[in-house]
């Protein structure tokens, strides 16, 4: 049936207006479609180097006898010791409720080290991602609970690499792709 008055007939025809995208709607679908094509490799890339560095300073000041910050243009070579303030920091500022500080530091120290250094180089890249998001949980729920904001930026970063991987400049793609025997 055929609209039968001219207001019927205009009804239709914003129907069919609506139907067909906007200049603001074709933008926002070619720019979506741009997004689409970032690859992933990169900004893994950028995501394990940015993470890493925020883990690896935080060790730094843990350990004294070794410093290494490529970004600062710091490098002291000797044997890594936990340094004498490391366990103060745990006994009065942390205060984590199921660790003691004389345990707690080392472990912190030898993870902030460890974990980072896996995600630069690609290996182990998604457990590694997840042994640094349980020590930002534990940093938001019992040390630092007022600095989500931080602590949800590292958590998404970290979820990202747990959930898509390191990406092809990893050892982790590189072991993926060795021909097994």
């Amino acid at each position: 049936m055929s609209p039968s008055t001219p207001s019927q007939a205009s009804a239709g025809g914003s129907a069919r207006r609506a139907a067909q995208p906007t200049a603001i709607a074709r933008l926002a679908e070619r720019a979506n479609a741009w997004f689409d094509r970032i690859p992933h490799s990169p900004v893994a890339l950028l995501a394990r180097f940015s993470i890493a560095a925020v883990f690896w300073n935080s060790g730094q000041t843990k350990v004294s006898g070794f410093k290494l910050n490529i970004v600062g243009g710091e490098f002291a070579l000797g044997w890594p010791r936990l340094s004498e303030s490391a366990v103060a920091l745990f006994q009065d500022e942390y205060r984590l409720p199921f660790l003691a500080p004389a345990l707690a530091a080392p472990m912190a120290a030898l993870a902030e080290h460890v974990f980072p250094l896996l995600l630069l180089i690609g290996l182990g890249t998604r457990f590694a991602a997840l042994a640094l998001l349980g020590m930002t949980l534990v940093i938001q729920l019992f040390v630092y609970p007022g600095a989500y904001a931080t602590h949800g930026t590292w958590a998404a970063v970290l979820l990202y690499l747990m959930s898509r991987g390191a990406g092809v400049v990893s050892l982790d793609h590189w072991l993926a792709r060795r021909p097994v025997g």
